[in-house]
């Protein structure tokens, strides 16, 4: 271990403990939930988003969830936005770019600060909660991408480790 500006932080040496794999677990399963929004959005695979409906095919991947918010508390702003080419183009590169940072376990501290950006404007978009007064699977997913950045899960079972990885802030 090597102390830096008075936090403790592991070496690319370290031994990897369950509570590692744990972690690794996590981050691969939560990139996998992105990951498979933007490949079912993308080619319609009928899961939630049937083939005519697809990107590829025209359809455009934040109408069918901003357009049912139209009643919400925030509904207006958020429904006024669904099927803008650029809403669906970042929105899509999001699920894509944190889906494969979490799996592959490079740039957790960008897909952290971006996944939470857009988990909170998904719960937000849904304002009031039909089962909860405040708390979704939106916010615990934003909490768990901060956790996993916060522990550079990318370590264990990732590319974390890489030197260049490790020499470049933003990748880690």
């Amino acid at each position: 271990m090597t102390t830096t500006h008075s936090k403790t932080v592991a070496t690319t040496t370290s031994a990897r403990g369950p509570v590692d794999y744990v972690w690794a677990v996590a981050r691969i399963s939560l990139g996998w939930v992105f990951l498979w929004a933007f490949l079912d959005k993308s080619f319609g695979w009928g899961f939630a988003t049937p083939a005519e409906r697809a990107w590829i095919a025209g359809g455009s991947p934040t109408t069918g969830f901003l357009k049912g918010t139209g009643e919400n508390a925030l509904g207006g702003f958020f429904s006024s936005l669904a099927g803008q080419a650029w809403v669906d183009w970042l929105f899509m590169a999001g699920l894509l770019g944190i889906g494969a940072a979490l799996i592959l376990g490079v740039g957790l501290r960008i897909a952290a600060v971006a996944g939470t950006a857009m988990l909170l404007m998904m719960w937000a978009a849904e304002l009031p909660l039909a089962n909860n007064p405040f708390m979704d699977d939106h916010i615990i997913y934003a909490i768990v991408l901060i956790g996993l950045a916060l522990v550079s899960a990318g370590r264990t079972l990732g590319l974390g480790n890489l030197p260049v990885v490790q020499r470049t802030p933003w990748l880690r």
